[in-house]
Parts: C-alpha cells; structure tokens; sequence
C-alpha cells in the first residue's frame, strides 16, 4: 500500500491514501499521543520493578530522575482493565479517559473502571 509521511515539527505522520470508492474502510483513529507514552512508561516501569532493577519505587525514583508521587500515579496505569488498555492505544478511548483523569485515579476493579469511564 503507498503510504506518505507527512513531516510536521517534532513529529511525521503516515497519511493513508483515500480508499477506493466501495472498497472496505477502517474507521479512522487517532491515539492521544500524551496517554500512549504514559501507559508506555509505566507498564516499562513496572517492568523494572518486576525484574528487581529497583528495590522500590523510591529507589526508581531517584534512579529514573522523576518524582516520586508522579511514579505512583503512573504505576496505577498498569491496573488498569486489559480492554480499556486496548482501546487507548487503538484510539477508541471513551472521552473520559484523558490522562488527567486516568492519573487522578480510577477504582482497582476492572468493572469498576468502566463504570467510572462511562463504558458500562
């Protein structure tokens, strides 16, 4: 398939050529890049933790240069419902699940989370 990549500052975008007419389209999708990198890190994190890499998350902390609150809230992203997970990297993420409210804090029972994010 053709493809272009469309250079923009700090980043390049693959554009996908209009599909013939009557042939089967995929429904566009963007991921929020922001959300992307967080789950990114912190399923890498936890990685290290797992590993024994680090003894604690203040040991990583320190290792890894960041706050150690801001650790925490990332490590939580790792609870998170297989699915809801999927649909964030897919682009199919409901509204609510910005990274603001996923770093806010979300309830550890994967039912719950769709509840609160408005997925049933």
């Amino acid at each position: 398939m053709p493809l272009k990549i469309r250079r923009q500052p700090r980043r390049k975008t693959v554009v996908q050529p209009v599909p013939p007419a009557g042939a089967d389209a995929a429904i566009p999708t963007r991921a929020d890049p922001a959300l992307v990198k967080a789950l990114a890190r912190a399923f890498r994190y936890q990685k290290l933790l797992d590993q024994g890499r680090y003894a604690s998350v203040s040991e990583m902390a320190k290792g890894e240069k960041i706050e150690r609150g801001y650790l925490g809230c990332l490590l939580r992203l790792t609870l998170l419902a297989p699915d809801i997970v999927q649909a964030i990297l897919d682009g199919r993420q409901v509204e609510g699940a910005t990274l603001a409210t996923l770093l806010a804090g979300l309830p550890i029972a994967w039912q719950d989370q769709r509840t609160s994010l408005g997925q049933g």
